[in-house]
């Protein structure tokens, strides 16, 4: 209750306050008093008529528990406060004398609204029939759900700190059971499905145990499961508490008289069912952990002594099972009171199995570290080989027992609390039974020194948040000083041949109206990245380069533009291996009228001839025509409202079988088998371009019938022929597999696909390392600057061991190396290494920038 520990009166009313769960629940346990606000007071008026509507009274009572009334007077204070029609001060005034003097468990029936005010008002020494009740009164007291919204805030507090409490116990069992926490590495694995509760749990525990020697041993689903369980718990008590603080601070709304809040009941009931799965899990996970601990107890008596009373004493999985029976009842019977109250019980046998956890994981620490002392006791004795001391000492060394940084504050904090913590019983079942029972009221919201923990507990995990290191978005990737090389070189190369081409660079914006991009991708419009509105305008950021580009000449009217741009894109992708959320495109277009397949042919080349500069590998270029593409499709009997879904599936069929794709072709698109078939024979077909061009256009064969087919074949004779002349058509496939999903394909379609590996390229263009033996500065600025002064590229290293230099140029992939020790100074000579060769050969001190220069002339930068 760090929120609300140090407030001893909560004000109700006023201008811009608000409940929370933290004050309901220390009004409900008496950890505060209460007030109302005067301007609250002075809003209500005295002068209401009483109503003359009909109560009747409920045949089942309904008494809550004393903490459970008392939080839900508190909610009901709250909605007169809220109320701004027909309440008198009575009520209110009331309810505040009744909370600050204190009442019995079964004073208060909330079984309906007359039995309420009937037992209320004899409460406080009155009756029904003297106080009356107004109209207004009626409304808010039918409406409010008082006595749900009181066991809600209680639920959603004690949720919240039992939170913090699971987690921190829970680290502690990961040291006292010696338990393996490589899981907790991997739970954010860096592909966008991660979520983000697991994760930030998993990162909680590797800080509270960094540091640890006694974790990495023992690998348990009970460990492992952690981030899981306590992140998806961490989920629905945030989503409780989101709800919780709505319904408290809402004006209660006009429903079906008589409802006593069954409207809001199936609300709750929706929101807090999650969190009762979780409590059992949480309680299931517990007690796993538990028994994980109490297995590395070394002595099998204390073990067995220690196993017998955690079974006797704990709350284990079947009565977990009662509690969510019980729960299960009240929903299915529509009881949404009792539904909050098996809950809040669930929560309490949770509560006492973590506290059992906690007080079995402080055992097993206490235990180690008093047999360290003991062993301790021991290696100090004289000896009289002194070797013999020395061992023991080195010994002693090895079994110390260090605990994570965070985990030893923890615990620390912990011990200060319970009043029987002594090394000397950790043998002694009684100590265990007393720890236990001390935590089950430390791990109470209601006791004030709980506050120390959950502050601690966060000051620890934010406190790292500085000494963590940063990380990237996912989906996205910083560019190091080799990629930046091969970056820069290959830009470099592009855009000479662009330019040869005749083209001039553009560049847009990174974003775009939202209206320009929308309809543009088919099914990858879902990819775009929407900004939010900072002015009016809904954009986004640009999915690719060609869209913006064809803004951009309908905007200014051009008739004819051939342009290239190099620039980044964006896409809201799941991250994997090779793909990424942003990333580089390069761009060649040619807009306007030209010769039938004149431009088509101008981009293949272009692209042949920067992949072939570029010198990375061998490639080929996939072909196909779009035209023929739907043709293809038209032919197998695909309706044309789903020939862009189709043409997304087989577009996959680089990356899956064909078995695949026609699963999801029928059973995801509608196809029958036999079209899904029909389309099979048809992808299948690759080759030399004139090949299969000459096999679709001979007689029978069904594109001939075809008018889109017929068009498409007639283009791809011309570009097949145009780069036959120009020497590249054996670059060059024809694949009926291609197919681009994207709706402004209507032509010709290509990719470039690697063949085999890629050439490295370095990420400096250094030339030779100098490497000076020794500390004389002025060798090194001697030489290295009558190399540079020859123009070659070079960079020098001082320093007295020969294999840094021979690792500073590998790392680097510096192809010379120039060595001068004591012994090369003195005989006035140098020894020139290749590195790649790792060959030496000595050279006249004078003569080396000669040298070099012959030896370099065949390297390539």
């Amino acid at each position: 209750m760090a929120a609300g520990r140090e407030v001893s009166v909560v004000t109700v009313g006023g201008k811009g306050s608000a409940l929370s769960s933290a004050f309901v629940f220390a009004i409900s346990n008496g950890c505060a008093q209460v007030r109302i606000d005067s301007s609250v007071l002075e809003k209500l008026s005295t002068k209401h008529s009483l109503s003359a509507v009909p109560l009747q009274s409920s045949s089942n009572p309904r008494f809550l528990t004393l903490e459970e009334s008392r939080a839900s007077l508190l909610v009901l204070l709250n909605k007169f406060a809220l109320s701004n029609a027909g309440v008198r001060p009575t009520l209110p005034n009331l309810i505040v004398e009744t909370l600050n003097r204190g009442f019995s468990a079964e004073s208060l029936d909330f079984g309906s609204v007359v039995d309420f005010l009937g037992s209320f008002f004899r409460l406080n020494g009155t009756t029904l029939e003297e106080a009356g009740v107004t109209d207004g009164e009626l409304v808010v007291l039918e409406n409010s759900s008082a006595n749900l919204g009181g066991i809600s805030a209680l639920l959603d507090y004690s949720s919240s700190t039992l939170s913090t409490v699971a987690d921190a116990v829970a680290s502690l069992s990961c040291e006292a059971s010696k338990a393996d926490i490589s899981a907790f590495n991997s739970v954010d694995s860096g592909d966008g499905f991660s979520v983000k509760d697991e994760t930030a749990v998993a990162s909680d525990m590797k800080v509270l145990l960094i540091g640890s020697k006694l974790v990495g041993r023992v690998d348990s689903d009970a460990i492992s499961e952690i981030p899981k369980v306590h992140g998806s718990f961490r989920e629905v008590v945030r989503s409780v508490h989101s709800r919780v603080r709505v319904e408290l601070n809402s004006v209660a709304k006009v429903t079906k008289a008589g409802s006593w809040g069954n409207g809001f009941g199936k609300v709750l009931a929706t929101t807090f069912s999650p969190l009762a799965t979780l409590l059992r899990f949480l309680g299931e996970g517990s007690l796993r952990r538990a028994k994980l601990v109490i297995d590395s107890i070394d002595s099998a008596d204390l073990r067995s002594q220690v196993l017998e009373i955690f079974g006797r004493s704990c709350p284990n999985s079947d009565n977990l099972n009662d509690g969510v029976r019980l729960i299960s009842e009240a929903l299915l019977n529509v009881d949404y009171a009792s539904l909050l109250h098996e809950i809040y019980c669930l929560l309490v046998k949770v509560r006492t199995i973590i506290s059992w956890e906690g007080a079995l994981a402080l055992f097993i620490l206490e235990r180690s570290e008093a047999n360290e002392r003991t062993q301790g006791v021991t290696s100090v004795r004289p000896e009289i080989n002194g070797a013999k001391a020395k061992a023991d000492k080195k010994g002693e060394k090895k079994k110390k027992v260090v605990l994570g940084k965070g985990t030893s504050v923890l615990r620390q904090l912990i011990k200060g609390y319970l009043k029987q913590m002594d090394g000397d019983s950790t043998d002694s079942i009684a100590s265990l039974e007393g720890w236990t029972r001390e935590l089950s009221l430390f791990f109470d919201p209601k006791a004030q020194k709980l506050d120390a923990l959950l502050n601690k507990f966060k000051e620890i995990v934010e406190s790292n948040e500085s000494r963590r290191l940063p990380k990237l978005p996912k989906g996205t990737r910083d560019f190091a000083k080799e990629q930046m090389a091969i970056r820069e070189r290959a830009f470099s190369i592009i855009e000479g041949v662009f330019k040869r081409h005749g083209a001039m660079a553009l560049d847009t914006p990174a974003f775009e109206l939202r209206e320009t991009l929308m309809g543009k991708y088919g099914e990858d419009s879902k990819l775009i990245y929407d900004l939010a509105d900072q002015g009016g305008e809904l954009c986004s950021l640009r999915y690719d380069l060609t869209v913006p580009f064809a803004r951009y000449v309908a905007m200014n009217g051009l008739t004819s533009f051939k342009r290239y741009q190099i620039a980044k894109v964006y896409r809201r992708d799941n991250p994997s291996k090779g793909r990424y959320r942003e990333f580089y495109q390069c761009d060649f277009d040619i807009a306007g009228q030209y010769e039938v397949m004149g431009p088509d042919f101008e981009v293949i080349k272009v692209l042949t001839e920067l992949l072939d500069e570029l010198n990375i590998g061998d490639y080929e270029i996939k072909l196909n025509h779009r035209k023929l593409l739907d043709g293809m499709l038209e032919i197998c009997g695909v309706p044309p409202e789903k020939f862009r879904t189709i043409c997304s599936s087989i577009d996959k069929l680089d990356k899956q079988s064909f078995e695949q794709i026609k699963k999801e072709m029928v059973e995801e698109k509608g196809l029958t088998i036999e079209t899904a078939e029909r389309i099979g024979t048809f992808v299948k077909k690759r080759g030399f371009p004139l090949e299969i061009l000459s096999e679709l256009k001979q007689d029978g064969s069904e594109f001939r019938n075809n008018s889109g087919s017929v068009l498409a074949l007639n283009e791809l004779e011309i570009l097949f022929k145009a780069l036959e002349k120009s020497k590249c058509i054996e670059k060059v496939v024809f694949d009926l597999s291609l197919a681009r999903g994207l709706d402004y394909y209507t032509g010709v379609i290509f990719e470039a696909v690697f063949k085999g590996a890629m050439q490295t390229i370095r990420a400096t263009e250094t030339q030779v390392l100098v490497s000076i033996l020794g500390e004389d500065l002025s060798q090194a600025a001697e030489l290295a600057s009558e190399l540079w002064n020859a123009k070659l590229k070079a960079e020098y290293m001082v320093n007295k061991r020969v294999m840094k230099h021979i690792d500073r140029a590998k790392e680097s992939k510096i192809p010379w190396m120039v060595i001068v020790g004591e012994r090369e100074q003195n005989e006035g000579i140098v020894k020139l290494k290749d590195i790649e060769a790792n060959k030496e050969e000595v050279v006249p001190r004078n003569n080396i920038v000669e040298e070099l220069q012959r030896q370099l002339r065949n390297i390539p930068l």
